[in-house]
């Protein structure tokens, strides 16, 4: 306990200290007073008295830490230096004003700071751009306070400069908004030259009878007020304005009153800057005293800081002492108690993560064996089809059999989908590396969508650039899905329109080419709000007067495999114009090896010899496809049922090469060709199976099948396999 009353005295007496050592302190109402006469002595120009009561004000705001009333003072002070030309100084006192401003959170000062930045940079320094901002950002802190004689006057200023940028359009609207209330809140300073900017849109918009009147009230208004400066203007303006109208007699004669009055403007302006250096000689005191007192803001910033570090350390200290003490009284049975919480926790989380692992597996093998059982009658119903319209000439036209084959097609294609984006998610995507060439791509898939080309009445044109490679190196499988589902989504959404597809070389770094490719339709656009969304998996933006097929996955699966290649995909679209999807891919260049599948090109894949294939296959539809097939390029055919009845077969008969079904019952295809092997048969073994390649590759080897094909397939692949093996053997 006496430690304690110690502490607490130590408090006390640190507070009274502080209190003490403020002193008396300036009142918000006296500093006003300060700023109000500042203000008054620079509209009369009076630019010593201006600076010394700015300055008094600024050390007292200072010293009471008002934001407010320093950004005022600092207001004031760049007003000063503005008038005397010293604009570099002028902004940068502006923006100090601005820094205070923002922090006292007083939209009038912000907006008014604001639009005395945008003159100086606009009048003095002619950044329009920057001025430009600033006077926006003085509009909207202006609407804020609802301050319409501030935003008449900003809106003036805008109106003025979008004329001198020559962007009257965006000008108009503040011009509009001035004229709507110049009447009730405007100055009597700003009347003339609202009637020359009136004149100046109306001579743009080629509303001449209105811009004649226009600056014939301007220059009333101008003399009337006795305001030489406007009246220059305007007489200038209005002498362009009749050149431009062929009057030349006329526009001489006002250029002439022009060149009159800014050689008295010219003589007045040389006697107010040279009034202007007299005052600055004499009021380098007063910047030095300016700059004196900025010192000494910061050191006794600097200090309070420090006082307050060494209190707020001092207290800290001393809380962290007690609670040391009061943790050190019950921490070892709350240590206990922790220990025990935290050993049941990562027993419940290892449990979690189990739980979680097996969910994982259990999801990929689902999606293994769903795939697995759905390709497999897939490749049934194909190729039927397929025996159907090569047997029956006659029925090439059908209907019913395309829509057949179209809707077998389409749920192979949904099927490859779902597995590819389950496979990108688990991290098991690799990019192959194969030899081709993209012109070739890219005119093999635009051939390939000409019934959903003529179904919409759309051209497809290539644009491809003569600089690319004719061979690179990269997964080509995987390059065109990414085309094949970009360029069809654009054929789908687009009518009676025309698709581009564009390919030319962005850059090349060492052996690196990258490729920039785009697509683009005409089509019916996709909404801002929905832009972000359609790269989402299973997302389809609704549509209002067509229904478009699809699973939802293409275009996630677009994203995901440019971004295996290392890149991103931008869109551009707007509704009723059009889209347009780009990308930018590296490729390998190697000429060797570019060299070397130019000589070694396949032209002929059939051959004059008769082979012997043995199908092993259970399902009894898949083997009259597989046999139909086969026996089409003129091969003899025999088929085993299963395992067993193969290993029969081959005790008796010879082949040259065995397709293998995998999933059998009995003996698998692996067990089986491991049997074949054991029996000293090298014949080549190719399994014919409806599983991911990747998923039984590994066993596949081990088990010594020499090749893998998916069903279902094109034929012509598998007959350039078995050219392969069947060639290569016993070599």
């Amino acid at each position: 306990m006496p430690q304690f009353r110690t502490f607490v005295a130590v408090l006390v007496w640190l507070t009274v200290s502080a209190t003490f050592a403020q002193g008396e302190q300036p009142t918000r109402k006296s500093i006003t007073k300060l700023t109000d006469k500042a203000d008054k002595y620079l509209v009369d120009l009076k630019f010593k008295e201006s600076l010394y009561y700015s300055r008094e004000a600024l050390k007292q705001a200072i010293q009471i830490k008002d934001d407010y009333l320093i950004a005022t003072a600092y207001n004031t002070i760049a007003g000063n230096y503005n008038e005397l030309s010293e604009n570099d100084k002028a902004i940068d006192i502006y923006k100090k004003a601005l820094r205070y401003a923002n922090r006292s959170g007083n939209d009038s000062i912000i907006g008014w700071v604001n639009n005395n930045l945008g003159n100086v940079y606009f009048f003095d320094k002619k950044n329009y751009p920057e001025g430009i901002r600033h006077y926006d950002n003085a509009i909207l802190y202006a609407q804020k306070t609802a301050d319409t004689a501030k935003l008449v006057l900003t809106h003036l200023n805008l109106a003025l400069a979008y004329s001198e940028t020559g962007e009257f359009n965006k000008g108009l609207p503040h011009l509009q908004f001035m004229n709507a209330h110049h009447q009730k809140f405007g100055d009597t300073n700003t009347a003339a030259f609202r009637l020359l900017l009136n004149a100046v849109y109306n001579g743009h918009a080629r509303q001449y009878a209105k811009a004649e009147d226009y600056f014939r009230q301007a220059i009333i208004q101008a003399k009337k007020d006795d305001n030489s400066l406007d009246l220059s203007y305007t007489y200038q303006e209005y002498a362009k304005f009749l050149k431009s109208r062929g009057q030349f007699k006329e526009a001489y004669e006002y250029f002439a009153l022009y060149d009159r009055i800014k050689d008295s403007l010219y003589d007045t302006e040389k006697l107010h800057k040279a009034d202007a250096e007299s005052v600055n000689l004499e009021i380098d005191e007063y910047k030095r005293a300016m700059a004196k007192i900025e010192a000494e803001r910061e050191i006794q910033e600097y200090r309070f800081k420090k006082s307050q570090i060494i209190q707020a350390l001092f207290i800290i200290a001393s809380l962290v002492m007690l609670i040391l003490l009061y943790t050190l009284y019950r921490n070892y049975n709350f240590k206990k108690k922790i220990n025990q919480e935290l050993t049941a926790t990562n027993a419940a989380l290892e449990v979690a993560k189990e739980k979680a692992e097996e969910a994982s597996r259990l999801k990929s093998q689902f999606v293994s064996t769903i795939s697995h059982e759905l390709r497999t009658p897939l490749y049934g119903v194909i190729g039927i089809t397929n025996m159907i319209l090569d047997e029956h000439k006659e029925l090439a036209g059908s209907t019913h059999l395309n829509s057949l084959k179209f809707s077998a097609k389409y749920l192979l294609s949904l099927v490859n989908d779902i597995l590819q984006i389950n496979k990108i998610e688990e991290n098991r995507l690799v990019l192959e590396r194969l030899t081709f060439n993209i012109s070739d791509e890219i005119n093999t898939i635009m051939n390939s969508l000409q019934f959903i080309t003529a179904k919409h009445n759309n051209v497809v044109m290539a644009e491809i650039d003569t600089d690319i490679p004719e061979f690179v190196i990269g997964d080509k499988i995987r390059f065109s899905q990414i085309m094949m589902n970009l360029v069809s989504n654009a054929l789908k959404f687009t009518t009676d329109g025309e698709v581009i597809v564009s390919a030319h070389l962005d850059r090349v770094e060492g052996k690196t080419h990258f490729i920039a490719f785009s697509v683009k339709d005409n089509g019916i656009g996709i909404a801002q709000q929905d832009q972000d969304k359609i790269f989402e998996k299973f997302v389809q933006i609704e549509r209002k007067k067509d229904d478009y097929q699809g699973t939802g996955l293409g275009l996630s699966i677009v994203k995901r495999l440019i971004e295996a290649f290392g890149s991103e995909i931008n869109i551009r679209s707007k509704e009723g114009e059009g889209s347009e999807f780009s990308f930018t891919i590296g490729f390998e260049v190697d000429a060797a090896k570019s060299m070397e599948i130019i000589n070694n090109i396949e032209v002929d894949l059939t051959s004059g010899q008769i082979f012997n294939i043995l199908v092993v296959e259970d399902n009894k539809i898949n083997q009259v496809v597989t046999k139909k097939i086969i026996e089409s390029n003129n091969y003899r055919c025999h088929v085993a049922d299963d395992g067993f009845a193969a290993l029969e077969m081959l005790a008796q008969n010879e082949f040259d090469l065995i397709l293998m079904d995998i999933n059998m019952p009995g003996i698998n295809g692996f067990e089986t060709t491991r049997r074949i092997r054991a029996l000293g048969i090298d014949t080549p073994v190719v399994a014919l199976t409806a599983f991911e390649k990747a998923e039984i590759a590994e066993e596949a080897l081990s088990a010594g099948i020499n090749d893998i094909i998916i069903k279902p397939f094109e034929p012509v692949k598998l007959f350039r396999i078995i050219a392969n093996l069947i060639g290569t053997k016993g070599k």
